[in-house]
């Protein structure tokens, strides 16, 4: 085990990561203003790709691919708030999870219908097929270090929208009292639309990103909504700066488990033995950390402050 491959594979877990935190800071801040349980939040994910690989044959440009496909992601997450979502506000929980389980199976279907239920490939922008050089002697692809790089910045624009900005007031006094809110003349409906509208644009950020180096196919949300979620427990629902550390630790995990879990079990357990058991425990464990953090912190990480 090299220390060259060591890195490359940290970089592969904050790459990872920064993805996950796409999805995680989309779905929290939703829960955290609108307290709704967004299962199909995996969708918008795959719509953001299907989207991106749709406008790239359009438009030629992988730049204009990505603008088109965030506005589209974004007119469909304020569409589907208005249309499906805004009836749930005040139903428990359990509603919320099965009306938008029921937006999973519409957008599978959907996407099937538009584009057939085949995978779609897509290449990574000329621009970004080569190495950069991180540092001496370790050449990391450029596209996965852009991904690093959007996801670190996005990171940053959230929180000085969230801590400094009027649209950022209104979001912590929403999840605060949004009663209160309502009160004091603010059109909280309105706000609820472009939140979801921009939560489900980061999503789409997400799917965007991930096309190029995943494959683009009907219910491709769903297996990563899984670790969302486990990003989300870990860090602190309803908090950004938890969704950022959970999807980092998540990523990292993940990563260096599946790279590194099974040469170092058959050091130990023999190659038969470290073959069989060494892909299953990668597996779990991210699973075995969220149980692991909620035993010491049930709130998670950082918790999200509650007025």
């Amino acid at each position: 085990m090299s220390g060259l491959l060591v890195v490359e594979q940290c970089l592969n877990g904050l790459q990872f990561g920064v993805m996950l935190f796409l999805m995680a800071a989309g779905l929290t801040l939703v829960f955290g203003i609108m307290n709704l349980v967004n299962l199909a939040h995996g969708s918008l994910y795959m719509v953001g790709a299907y989207l991106a690989v749709a406008f790239l044959k359009w438009t030629g440009s992988f730049a204009a691919a990505v603008g088109l496909a965030l506005l589209g992601t974004l007119a469909v997450g304020m569409l589907v708030e208005v249309v499906a979502l805004r009836t749930l506000y005040e139903r428990d929980h359990l509603d919320q999870v099965l009306a938008t389980f029921g937006l999973i199976l519409f957008f599978n279907e959907l996407v099937a219908i538009v584009w057939g239920r085949a995978a779609l490939f897509t290449t990574v922008p000329p621009a970004l097929a080569g190495f950069v050089e991180i540092v001496p002697g370790i050449r990391y692809p450029a596209y996965r270090a852009v991904i690093i790089l959007v996801g670190l910045a996005v990171a940053l624009l959230l929180y000085v929208v969230v801590s400094r900005t009027r649209l950022g007031m209104l979001i912590r006094a929403g999840a605060s009292n949004r009663t209160m809110l309502a009160a004091l003349g603010v059109n909280v409906r309105l706000l609820y639309t472009v939140v979801f509208g921009f939560g489900a644009a980061l999503a789409g950020l997400g799917g965007i990103m991930a096309g190029p180096i995943y494959t683009v196919l009907p219910g491709m949300g769903e297996e990563i909504l899984i670790e969302v979620f486990v990003v989300i427990v870990i860090g602190g629902i309803g908090s950004i700066r938890g969704a950022l550390v959970g999807a980092v630790v998540v990523g990292m995990v993940d990563t260096l488990g599946r790279a590194f879990l099974k040469p170092m079990l058959s050091s130990v357990l023999g190659p038969s033995a470290a073959d069989n058991a060494g892909p299953a425990l990668a597996s779990m464990l991210i699973y075995i950390l969220m149980a692991a953090v909620l035993y010491f912190r049930p709130q998670g990480l950082f918790p999200a402050a509650r007025g």
